[in-house]
């Protein structure tokens, strides 16, 4: 398990939730700070930088501190970095369960932001955390027969599973830009379109019902588009799950509109886990 801290209420709530499940999958947690001297390389002040780097270790102390007071008896180790923060995230993370980081908030968050640069290059699946957990209990998950979309249900069971919470699979399956050509047909029968649809969707499930028994799960096909479909689905959510379509550049939509459009204005923490590989590297 691994989780950024920078010294934020926003990173502190992802070292809540890291802490939180490195106890419960028991195992150890890396708390990584990256600290960046602020001016160019040109004007580098050798003594600043050594004040700039001390001052980088007490917000680690800081954040290895509270994932011991969450998760007491979990093994903390800790990494002091020097540069982005999501270029020492991907070097500490390349072989994480999960990497953790907190979302500053903003709704429209820049192509440099660690919470879009994380999740379209990692590896790992990356869980985003917006706000603390707010009570739902609950799992949103993102259907529609992808590869990526197994790999986010597989995710989510678990996490509910983890956590005691229900799971909720939605479909919004109005997406005609998004289907074969063959399948163009089906967006002028609304009734077609729900049992084409409702029989993927419960196909997907299926398999994570019978691994997961003890989980709650429900599923929801909604002819709407699968962003509008997941919004409105994670009022009542602590924990939003997708698949990433992207191919890991530094361009943002490439993770997929949905995925991207979830980091950004999602109300709920937000995890996008990338579609397991078959050998030879093809998804």
């Amino acid at each position: 398990m691994l989780v950024g801290y920078d010294g934020t209420v926003h990173s502190a709530h992802a070292v809540e939730w890291a802490a939180t499940e490195a106890r419960l999958r028991r195992l150890p947690l890396k708390v990584v700070h990256s600290w960046r001297w602020p001016y160019p390389i040109s004007h580098i002040d050798h003594e600043g930088a050594a004040i700039v780097r001390r001052m980088g270790e007490h917000v680690l102390d800081h954040g290895v501190s509270l994932a011991e007071r969450v998760a007491p008896g979990t093994r903390i180790q800790r990494r002091l970095k020097d540069g982005p923060a999501y270029v020492a995230l991907m070097a500490e993370g390349d072989d994480a369960e999960l990497i953790v980081i907190g979302s500053h908030g903003q709704a429209d968050l820049p192509v440099a932001s660690t919470a879009l640069q994380l999740p379209s290059r990692a590896r790992s699946p990356v869980l985003v955390v917006r706000r603390p957990v707010a009570g739902h209990r609950r799992v949103v998950v993102g259907v529609d027969g992808s590869a990526g979309s197994d790999a986010a249900l597989d995710f989510a069971f678990e996490q509910a599973a983890l956590r005691g919470w229900s799971l909720l699979a939605v479909y919004g399956c109005w997406e005609p830009g998004a289907v074969p050509r063959e399948e163009l047909d089906l967006f002028h029968d609304d009734e077609k379109l729900k049992r084409v649809c409702g029989a993927r969707l419960e196909r997907a499930v299926a398999p994570f019902r019978v691994r997961y028994p003890q989980v709650d799960a429900w599923t929801s096909l909604v002819l709407d588009p699968p962003r509008e479909a997941l919004f409105d689905a994670a009022d009542h959510a602590d924990l939003v799950v997708v698949g990433k379509r992207g191919h890991g550049t530094v361009d943002p939509l490439l993770l997929g509109a949905t995925s991207t459009a979830m980091l950004q204005h999602a109300p709920c923490s937000v995890a996008v886990v990338q579609p397991v590989l078959e050998e030879g590297g093809k998804e």
